[in-house]
């Protein structure tokens, strides 16, 4: 009898670019003193120690609840789920838009109010 063998789904990969991490921690100098460190194959974004983003797969994600969801929302953009897959695993990060991440003078704002929201909890 042949055994019958379960396909495991193909997990989608985190791994940023070098060249899109440099971009957006260029783009983020305004918002000062952020320090950037690989996890789980993405990298972690934090502004003085507090955890406020995330680059996964080469897409930026901000920290977002009550005071800014209204922005990513507006934009039609989605939070962060890092193994759809699996079901479940929503985090309180949203994507930037491509407009947004464009524009160091805008992305700096909206950086802004995603740190000041992970600094509430």
């Amino acid at each position: 009898m042949a055994r019958s063998r379960t396909r495991r789904p193909a997990f989608r990969s985190l791994k940023v670019s070098p060249a899109f991490r440099s971009f957006v921690l260029a783009q983020l100098e305004d918002v000062g003193d952020i320090t950037d460190r690989a996890m789980f194959g993405g990298v972690g974004l934090y502004g003085r120690g507090v955890f406020f983003g995330l680059i996964a797969g080469d897409t930026l994600y901000l920290r977002v609840g009550d005071a800014n969801r209204a922005d990513y929302e507006a934009a039609g953009m989605k939070p962060f789920t890092p193994y759809p897959e699996r079901g479940g695993g929503r985090m309180r990060y949203y994507a930037v838009p491509v407009e947004v991440l464009e524009s160091q003078l805008e992305l700096t704002a909206w950086a802004k109010k995603a740190l000041a929201v992970a600094r509430r909890g």
